[in-house]
């Protein structure tokens, strides 16, 4: 029986396209995957810039004239609690007792302590305390011109962490599901090899990550709220799940199973 021809893997929007990258190079898959990181980046980069950054930079703007972090204490020298600057998405403040007289209903709520650091989200909250060898300004004099000149390699810091995190992510999902989705394809009688296993369950979490991002880029513009995002997190491991068994079932069948099972439009000859 003729073997069909295998289909270039270049995209992982459909089941065949995530199957043909069960015999691409793992190179090919590199690629579609630093791509898809690169957009996965840039909204997170549009976000931080149009959403936290601006809350920031009112934050320093309000800052006292005297202020440092050293020795693991806040020397602050101005009222207390204050409201620095607040928006949906971030709010920043000092209360150094933590009284809880300067919280926001911002999505995460940063409070300033006078030996630690408080963070609020919809998840709770975390407690960092101060290092003790740390001399931090916190002052508009010095730390105003310290973010003027560091907000922008900080949004290209913050992209290349995006996509450094994202490839070892999919590294280690792809290393966990390439097992059961090789045996899965043995009893299926699929053409299925153990990299090509984890080639395809590397190419079925693409569609999850820019299903993921498309919830950022909406949550950024305000069509969704944090609960809403928290719903888009957890569907985009099912959106994944959904493209590893389809790509799965897409997977041409092994030559020598396609041959036993022969063609049945053939009628035998006598």
């Amino acid at each position: 029986m003729p073997a069909d021809k295998p289909s270039i893997a270049w995209q992982p929007f459909t089941p065949r396209g995530v199957a043909a990258f069960a015999s691409a190079s793992a190179g090919r898959l590199l690629a579609v995957q630093v791509f898809f990181g690169l957009v996965a980046a840039a909204s997170v980069i549009w976000f931080l810039d149009a959403n936290w950054f601006p809350v920031i930079n009112k934050a320093i703007h309000q800052l006292p004239g005297q202020g440092m972090c050293r020795r693991g204490r806040l020397e602050w020298y101005a009222a207390t609690p204050m409201r620095l600057a607040e928006g949906r998405f971030l709010a920043l403040a000092v209360d150094l007792r933590h009284e809880g007289l300067a919280r926001t209903p911002s999505d995460l709520y940063l409070e300033l302590g006078e030996t630690d650091v408080q963070i609020f989200s919809l998840l709770g909250f975390v407690r960092f305390q101060y290092p003790v060898g740390w001399v931090v300004a916190v002052n508009q004099p010095d730390t105003g011109p310290w973010w003027g000149a560091w907000s922008a390699p900080l949004l290209v810091i913050s992209g290349m962490a995006v996509v450094g995190m994202l490839m070892v992510m999919w590294s280690v999902l792809a290393t966990i599901y390439f097992l059961p989705v090789s045996l899965a394809g043995f009893f299926m009688d699929r053409d299925l090899s153990l990299g090509g296993a984890w080639r395809l369950s590397g190419a079925a979490l693409m569609v999850g990550a820019l299903f993921l991002t498309a919830s950022i880029v909406l949550y950024g513009l305000g069509v969704l709220d944090i609960v809403l995002l928290g719903i888009a997190v957890g569907c985009h491991i099912l959106v994944g799940w959904f493209y590893l068994v389809a790509g799965l079932l897409a997977v041409p069948l092994h030559p020598a199973a396609a041959a036993a099972r022969g063609n049945p439009f053939n009628s035998p000859k006598h």
